[in-house]
C-alpha cells in the first residue's frame, strides 16, 4: 500500500527550478500570468485573484474544468510536460475551441519567484484534492537525490468546489510591485482576450479587470487600426483623427496577419504611468496573451514620434502549433532570429513610416491651431511668413506646443524665443535643420542661448557688421595687400567665401595648428614638407576644403595651381589617414585676383586640371568673391522693417 504522503510526486532538478523558477520572473505581473494562462488553457470564464491586504497571501482560482490526482501528477507535477504536443484532442484546441496558450509545461515554476510555499488544489469528477510545496522541501529532495513528494492537504483544507485553486503563502515582498491597482494594469496589459467578447474574465478582489484598465488606448491623440481591427467606439469617443493600415504584406502566407491598434499621444509625459509602467512602446499578443513586451525597442527607430508612440497588436503566428517555439522561458521575448519574428519587424518598419509621415502633418495641423486659438499674435506671425517657410513654422510650434513644459507663461517664453530663432535661421537659410533639431527643452534651450544673444545677431547688427566686412575686405584686395594679410582677414571671416561656412567657427584650422595638432606623420615628401596650407576646413557634412590665397596683383599658370593643389591634396590625406580616416572628401580653393589663360581660352582644360586634384576642386576670384557677398548680405537690408514688426509682434506674445 502506497504511503499517504506519496500519493503526490514531482520530479525537477535543482537548476531547473532555480533557473526556470525562482529566479525566472522579477514582478507578480508577469507570474500570475501564467497561472491565468492556464485557467484560460482549462476552459474557464472566471479568474478570481485575492491579495491579502498584509501581503501575506494571494489566491488565484478559477471554475475550469479542474485536475484529477492523475491529471496533477502526470501534468501539472510534470515540469515540462508539452500539452500542445502529447494532448492528442485538447493539445492545441481546447474544448470550448480555444487556442491553447501554454507550450512549454513551465509556467508553474514561475509561482516560486514570488511565494515559499504554493498550495494547489482541484475539483474533478466530484472529487477534490490538494497538496503543498515548498522551496526548501524541494531543494532538500534534490540535494538528497530523492524524488519530492509534495504534501497532500487535509480533506478539511480543501474547498474549492469547481475548478482550481492556488495559494501562495510566505510572499517574497521585494517583488509584489505597487499593489492591487497596479497590478490590475499590468494584468489588463498582458491580455487581450479579457471581456464577454471571448467569455473569460479576471476579477481581483471582486472588481473585473477591463480593456480599459490598459489605460493606453485612452492615452491616443491619434490613432492607427490594421484593417479588420475594430474598436468599441465608446473607447476612442477622444481620438482626433483616425487612418486604417494594411494588416499584412501581400508576399504573406495567407494565415499571418496582425490585428489591433498604434496610437500616438499629445504629448510623451501622457503615457508615464508610476501604476501600469511607462506606456511608451507596442505590446505584441500572440493567442492573446504577451509574447513581446515591447517590440518598439527591436526597431530602432530614433525618430521624434516614437516618443508619443504606444500601441497594442495581435500576431498569431509568432506561436503557430506546427512551428518551433520563439518564445524565451519567461515568453516576454523572442528568438530574434525567428523568420517569423523579422518579417514583422519588417511589417511593422514599413507602417510605422507611413504613421510618422501623417503624424506630422495631424500634429502641425491640431497643434498650431490650438496654439494659433490662445495666441493671437501667433497666428498674425505665422500668417506673415511665405508658404514654405510657414510650413516649416508651423512645426517648429507644433513641436514647442508638446514640449514638456507645465507653466503656460514658459510656454509663451518658448514660443518667443523660438520665433526668434527661426527668424534668425530663416536669414541663414537653414530653417529645416533648425526645426528638425527641436525635440527637446533643452536642444532648444541649446540652440537659443538667450533672447538677448539672438537679439544681437538676428537684428541690425548684423546687417552693419557684415556689410562693414565686405567693405573692409574690398579695400584690402584693392590694396593688394600681402598674403597674410588676406589669409587672416579670411580666416577671421570664411563666410565671404560661402555664406553656409558661417555657423563652424572653430572647426578651421590654419597651417600651424594642422601641423602642430599632435599628429605625427612620418612620410611626408621633402615637397610636401614645404608646401603651406593656408586654411583648411571640414564642413559639417565631412568635407575638407583647403583654400590657396594669392597676392590679388600676382599672375598664375594652371600647372602651377593644378601641382600645388595636388601637394595640398597629398599631404592632407596622409594627416587625415593618421587620424583614422582613409578616404575623405577634400575639395581646394584657389582665391586668386588676375584670371588664367585657359579660362578663357581652353576652359575644359581647366575644368579637367581642378577635377584632377580632387572632385569639387575650382579657382575663384576676389571680384566675384566680394560681388557675391554683397549680394548675399543685402537681404539683410530688406529685413530691417520686417524685424522691426517681428519684434512688436513678439512682446505681445
Amino acid at each position: 500500500m502506497e504511503k499517504p504522503d506519496n500519493k503526490f510526486e514531482m520530479t525537477v532538478d535543482l537548476n531547473v527550478l532555480e533557473h526556470l523558477g525562482i529566479n525566472l520572473y522579477s514582478n507578480i505581473a508577469a507570474v500570475l500570468t501564467e497561472a491565468v494562462a492556464n485557467a484560460w488553457d482549462a476552459d474557464a470564464s472566471s479568474v478570481q485573484i485575492r491579495v491579502d491586504p498584509n501581503n501575506e497571501w494571494i489566491e488565484i482560482e478559477d471554475d475550469g474544468i479542474g485536475m484529477s490526482v492523475e491529471d496533477l501528477n502526470c501534468k501539472y507535477l510534470r515540469v515540462g510536460y508539452r500539452r500542445r504536443d502529447e494532448d492528442a484532442e485538447h493539445g492545441c484546441k481546447t474544448a470550448k475551441g480555444r487556442p491553447v496558450m501554454g507550450r512549454k509545461g513551465l509556467g508553474k515554476l514561475s509561482l516560486f519567484s514570488i511565494a515559499d510555499v504554493i498550495e494547489v488544489q482541484s475539483a474533478k469528477d466530484g472529487g477534490k484534492h490538494g497538496f503543498r510545496m515548498t522551496v526548501s522541501d524541494i531543494k532538500k529532495a534534490v540535494q538528497d537525490k530523492q524524488k519530492y513528494h509534495p504534501k497532500p492537504l487535509a480533506d478539511d483544507a480543501l474547498t474549492v468546489t469547481q475548478g482550481t485553486k492556488l495559494v501562495l503563502r510566505e510572499i517574497k515582498r521585494q517583488r509584489l510591485g505597487k499593489g492591487v491597482t497596479a497590478l490590475r494594469k499590468r494584468l489588463a496589459r498582458r491580455f487581450s482576450i479579457i471581456g464577454q467578447a471571448n467569455g473569460f474574465e479576471i476579477k481581483i478582489d471582486g472588481q473585473p479587470i477591463s480593456a480599459t484598465d490598459r489605460g493606453d488606448l485612452p492615452k491616443a491623440q491619434f490613432l492607427w487600426t490594421f484593417e479588420g481591427y475594430d474598436p468599441e467606439p465608446s473607447t476612442i469617443a477622444h481620438v482626433v483623427e483616425r487612418e486604417s493600415l494594411p494588416a499584412r504584406f501581400e508576399a504573406w502566407d495567407t494565415a499571418w496577419r496582425v490585428s489591433g491598434w498604434l496610437g500616438t499621444a499629445r504629448k510623451p509625459k501622457d503615457l508615464d504611468d508610476d501604476e501600469a509602467g511607462n506606456l511608451n512602446g507596442i505590446v505584441v499578443f500572440a493567442r492573446g496573451r504577451l509574447f513581446h513586451e515591447n517590440v518598439l525597442d527591436r526597431l530602432n527607430d530614433g525618430r521624434l514620434y516614437t516618443k508619443y508612440l504606444t500601441g497594442q497588436i495581435e500576431a498569431d503566428f509568432l506561436d503557430a502549433d506546427d512551428q518551433p517555439d520563439i518564445a524565451t522561458s519567461d515568453r516576454q521575448r523572442v528568438q530574434e532570429d525567428d523568420e517569423r519574428y523579422i518579417q514583422l519587424i519588417a511589417f511593422l518598419g514599413s507602417q510605422l513610416n507611413k504613421l510618422e509621415k501623417r503624424w506630422n502633418e495631424w500634429r502641425r495641423k491640431h497643434e498650431v491651431e490650438k496654439a494659433k486659438e490662445t495666441s493671437p499674435a501667433l497666428a498674425e506671425w505665422l500668417e506673415s511668413l511665405r508658404e514654405g517657410h510657414r510650413k516649416n513654422a508651423e512645426t517648429l510650434i507644433a513641436k514647442l506646443s508638446a514640449l514638456p513644459v507645465d507653466d503656460e507663461d514658459d510656454r509663451k517664453t518658448l514660443y518667443k524665443h523660438g520665433i526668434l530663432a527661426f527668424e534668425r535661421m530663416k536669414l541663414r537659410g537653414s530653417t529645416d535643420e533648425f526645426v528638425a533639431g527641436v525635440e527637446s527643452a533643452d536642444k532648444l534651450l541649446a540652440v537659443l542661448a538667450d533672447r538677448d544673444a539672438l537679439e544681437d545677431s538676428l537684428y541690425r547688427d548684423i546687417v552693419r557688421s557684415r556689410l562693414e566686412a565686405i567693405r573692409a575686405f574690398q579695400k584690402i584686395v584693392d590694396a593688394d595687400e600681402q598674403e597674410k594679410v588676406l589669409q587672416k582677414y579670411l580666416f577671421d571671416h570664411l563666410w565671404l567665401l560661402d555664406p553656409s561656412w558661417d555657423r563652424a567657427t572653430g572647426t578651421e584650422v590654419m597651417e600651424t595648428r594642422l601641423l602642430n595638432s599632435g599628429i605625427v606623420v612620418d612620410d611626408l615628401t621633402e615637397k610636401e614638407k614645404l608646401g603651406r596650407v593656408d586654411i583648411k576646413y571640414r564642413t559639417t557634412a565631412g568635407k575638407h576644403i583647403v583654400v590657396e590665397l594669392k597676392k590679388v596683383g600676382r599672375k598664375m599658370k594652371l600647372l602651377e595651381l593644378q601641382e600645388q593643389g595636388q601637394t595640398y591634396v597629398d599631404k592632407l590625406k596622409k594627416i587625415l589617414l593618421a587620424q583614422n580616416e582613409p578616404t575623405p572628401n577634400i575639395e581646394v580653393v584657389f582665391v586668386i585676383g588676375k584670371p588664367i589663360e585657359e579660362e578663357a581660352s581652353n576652359p575644359d582644360r581647366l575644368k579637367s586640371s581642378m577635377a584632377a586634384i580632387s572632385p569639387g576642386s575650382r579657382i575663384v576670384h576676389y571680384d566675384t568673391l566680394i560681388r557675391g557677398a554683397q549680394e548675399a548680405y543685402s537681404a539683410y537690408i530688406e529685413q530691417g522693417k520686417a524685424l522691426d514688426k517681428l519684434e512688436k509682434i513678439v512682446d505681445r506674445i
